[in-house]
């Protein structure tokens, strides 16, 4: 009944008396203490479970190193190599009060068996000595490894242990995915690797995306010394969850860690604002008007525009760029269907629209609702149920995801030369104080006028003009600007400022040349010519001949001035 460190110190006077101890001296050591009791914890030299991990380990190593289940990102492959080839037996006996026992049955003569059950193990030890009885058995106390008990879920969940070919677990295993994080891929991810190979033979999932941590703007970690630990509840409450789900998604690049900005909620909040504000203006159209040459424009230029996105989209998914998928997400709805489509589209005040248009709207939105859905799935599943009527069973989350179409490549390179006229016009209406009201007539100077007339309809609707007319020459008395080797003009009631023309033609001739230098200093580098992907260096040669005729088409306007 002494206390432990009174009989330590007899030990050693009984050892010193006995001529047994050599010498005594001071060293440093780590000492544990009970997190309750703050009580010394002594070591104690106890007998473990081991399981034996050479053979173990080999499948699950040969399948991770030869893609068969792919890390992403594959960076931590070097990681799971180091640790996999380093690999040392397991300890998995544990002495708590919770988990699986130990399968381990004691024999009086201290011999053990292991067995499924008692009623093996008193089978088996029965072999040893036909008098035993269950109450001579003595289960281990001790508990499996929580992590050699977690490695068991991919079969476990599926009751693939007691029904090895059920329903269930047919189904469902291998399963595709795993999202975890990277600190536990030797605890758990191996380890279940390693089982499902031993007690299935196969793989338990096809692909391990690894998750990094939020840090703040700073890449501080979070904690409440720093006081940089945001409340998600108070944010959820100022940005919406959509928007703080969004926000967090903007910068969540595969395996690296996320910065967060609480700024990216905002941007995510005023995301939810566009996409239901276009809501509420497609709601507030009504159908049966007269059918127009450039809504049919308008249609097929979105539908091309949506199938190049969606074939991005699912790239990104398929590479788990879930940030790219967003963002491609993002400026397909921000810039190509509500800023651009919707207002190709938009009737006059308090007109109808057609109603075929009007259809294909609603549908386009649709479709636009199911790729926003996984990153903001409230207002999407809101909107959804507004946009038309539906049956009880018609939900959002169960609708089938979109499939790719053919990509329509040069008429969305048309539709990008007249967004860019449109910008230009708007841009000049501004510089020279016009009122948006005002109509104007718009001349063009050009060799190829194909892309001018398919989008001359919806040119002329979206930034106000009364005409648009081709011509040989530079107009008297109009303002102008210059896209690639076309010229544009637009005739001008006042009299032109030629100094301040000549002032902005030289501005551009000035930004032209540096770019044309940097083009020419790239393609004359034998290196990234001979080097670089084929369609790169056909773009920057593409670049090179824009470049040259815009620059020569602003001199010629410089020399008519």
């Amino acid at each position: 009944g002494k206390d432990r460190f009174v009989v330590r110190q007899e030990i050693v006077q009984e050892l010193q008396a006995a001529g047994h101890l050599v010498k005594v001296e001071d060293y440093t050591n780590n000492v544990g203490f009970s997190e309750r009791t703050d009580a010394v914890i002594e070591p104690k030299l106890s007998t473990q479970w081991f399981v034996k991990m050479k053979e173990l380990t080999k499948p699950a190593y040969e399948h991770v190193m030869n893609d068969d289940i792919r890390l992403v990102p594959p960076k931590f492959k070097n990681m799971y190599r180091h640790w996999m080839e380093n690999v040392r037996d397991w300890c998995i006996s544990r002495q708590l009060w919770w988990g699986h026992q130990i399968p381990a049955w004691y024999l009086p003569d201290g011999s053990f068996v292991v067995a499924h059950n008692e009623e093996e193990a008193l089978q088996l030890a029965r072999e040893k000595d036909d008098s035993l009885t269950a109450d001579d058995l003595q289960r281990d106390p001790d508990v499996l490894d929580t992590w050699f008990s977690s490695g068991l879920w991919p079969i476990s969940v599926f009751d693939g242990f007691k029904d090895p070919d059920g329903p269930d677990i047919n189904y469902y295993y291998p399963t595709n995915d795993l999202v975890t994080a990277p600190e536990i891929l030797f605890f758990w991810v191996a380890r279940m690797i390693m089982f499902g190979y031993e007690y299935r033979g196969e793989k338990p999932f096809r692909n391990v995306y690894l998750t990094g941590i939020v840090r703040d703007k700073q890449g501080r970690k979070m904690s409440k010394s720093l006081g940089n630990s945001p409340d998600p509840l108070e944010l959820i409450a100022r940005y919406g969850a959509d928007g703080v789900r969004t926000g967090m998604l903007f910068s969540s690049p595969a395996g690296n860690d996320l910065l967060f900005d609480e700024k990216l909620c905002e941007q995510g909040r005023n995301f939810n604002n566009k996409i239901w504000n276009a809501f509420r203006l497609v709601k507030g159209w009504q159908g049966g008007g007269q059918a127009h040459e450039q809504d049919e424009v308008a249609i097929a230029w979105f539908r091309a525009r949506f199938n190049e996105a969606l074939t991005q989209i699912e790239d990104h998914f398929a590479k788990f760029r879930i940030s790219d998928a967003l963002m491609t997400t993002y400026k397909l709805v921000w810039d190509d269907f509500c800023s651009r489509y919707l207002e190709m589209v938009k009737p006059a005040f308090g007109q109808p629209l057609a109603t075929a248009t009007l259809e294909q709207t609603v549908a386009f939105f649709e479709d636009v609702l199911k790729l926003i859905h996984p990153f903001m799935p409230f207002i999407s599943e809101e909107i959804w149920q507004g946009l038309r009527p539906r049956t009880d069973d018609d939900y959002l989350i169960v609708a089938p995801w979109p499939a790719t179409g053919a990509v329509d490549k040069e008429l969305l390179k048309q539709g990008e030369m007249a967004f860019e006229v449109i910008s230009q016009l708007r841009n000049l209406r501004s510089s020279k104080g016009l009122a948006t009201k005002e109509k104007l007539t718009l001349l063009i100077k050009t060799t190829n006028p194909a892309p001018y007339e398919r989008f001359g309809g919806l040119i002329r609707k979206m930034a106000n003009l009364e005409t648009i007319d081709f011509v040989q020459a530079k107009p008297q008395e109009a303002a102008g600007f210059v896209m690639r080797s076309d010229e544009f003009y637009v005739p001008l009631p006042q009299t032109v400022d030629v100094a301040q023309e000549r002032e902005k033609l030289e501005k551009e001739l000035a930004y032209t040349r540096g770019f044309l230098q940097s083009v020419q200093k790239k393609l004359s580098n034998e290196k990234f010519v001979n080097n670089a992907p084929k369609q790169v260096v056909a773009n920057e040669r593409q670049k090179l001949a824009d470049a040259q005729a815009r620059l020569k088409a602003l001199q010629e306007q410089l020399n008519s001035l």
